[in-house]
């Protein structure tokens, strides 16, 4: 009897794991679809932005910008997006792995740069600290969770922080969003822009009219140059997003199915002690009647 109450308190736990993490999937499940809406509202401002771009650069003018500067490599900034919180499989892990090979192969290209990972998320944070030729700090005034507005003074941020010489390179290191089964580790260039990059991120877009440009090409593009900035960093912090939640949901459908397995292999168990406690006793009873 005692062995069979165990039994039930058990099946009892497990079906209750069950639920919760059933639960779970359903919240996880919502907030990616959340996410996934948030990218495609994103989506018609960074094609405005590409079109005016591949506009400008279809002219002949001639652009300069701090932001387009290339520097020696001395300070190289990496913003890793992850996540605040856990519950998320090996996602924040994945990323500090892919990113650690990053960091080699930008060490063995300058041997004399110091790498600062600026951690965006608590998570990720934490298991940054195993990286190795680098330096980890939380982002300042950004997390996981952050809004648009926060978002936008961050990349305004990473801006000034070029600008002003503490950083000569800025990668962006995060899960691109493919399908809830499916992301994949990416690390973005962000500082300083490539115009070449730019042309070809471009080039699709262009609609080939004739465009009249007042001030100037040159004018605009300056203008125009840290809006597009803002829009990558914008895609970047919700593509994460909905790369962590995907990610969740994976988790609580594989914690969930476990649960199942293990339920069933309980209650059979427990069908098993039941049925052979019912057969000791009705031994022992018809055992009594013989004597």
């Amino acid at each position: 009897m005692a062995a069979l109450k165990e039994l039930k308190g058990r099946i009892g736990s497990v079906a209750s794991s069950e639920k919760i993490t059933g639960a779970m999937k359903m919240i996880s499940s919502a907030k990616l679809h959340k996410a996934m809406r948030a990218l495609q509202r994103l989506q018609p401002f960074r094609r405005q932005i590409s079109t005016i771009f591949a506009n400008i650069l279809s002219s002949d003018a001639q652009f300069a910008s701090p932001l387009l500067e290339e520097r020696e490599v001395a300070n190289c900034a990496i913003v890793a997006f992850g996540s605040d919180d856990g519950l998320c499989g090996a996602y924040n892990a994945n990323i500090v792995k892919s990113l650690q090979s990053e960091i080699d192969a930008l060490l063995a290209a300058h041997p004399a740069a110091r790498v600062k990972v600026m951690t965006v998320g608590e998570k990720i944070r934490k298991a940054a600290q195993k990286l190795r030729g680098a330096e980890v700090v939380a982002a300042n005034g950004v997390n996981s969770k952050s809004s648009g507005a926060d978002v936008n003074d961050f990349s305004a941020n990473l801006q000034r922080l070029f600008l002003e010489g503490e950083f000569d390179r800025v990668d962006l290191a995060y899960m691109s969003f493919k399908s809830i089964s499916r992301q994949r580790f990416a690390l973005s260039h962000l500082l300083p822009v490539s115009v070449d990059a730019l042309a070809a991120e471009t080039s699709a877009v262009a609609d080939n009219r004739p465009y009249i440009f007042e001030p100037d090409a040159s004018t605009i593009f300056d203008v125009a140059l840290p809006m597009y900035l803002m829009s990558v960093v914008q895609d970047v912090f919700v593509e994460n997003q909905a790369s962590e939640q995907a990610a969740r949901v994976m988790a609580m459908q594989s914690a969930n199915d476990n649960a199942k397995k293990l339920l069933e292999q309980l209650r059979l168990e427990y069908n098993k002690l039941r049925q052979q406690s019912i057969t000791t006793e009705l031994l022992d009873i018809l055992g009594g009647q013989v004597r």
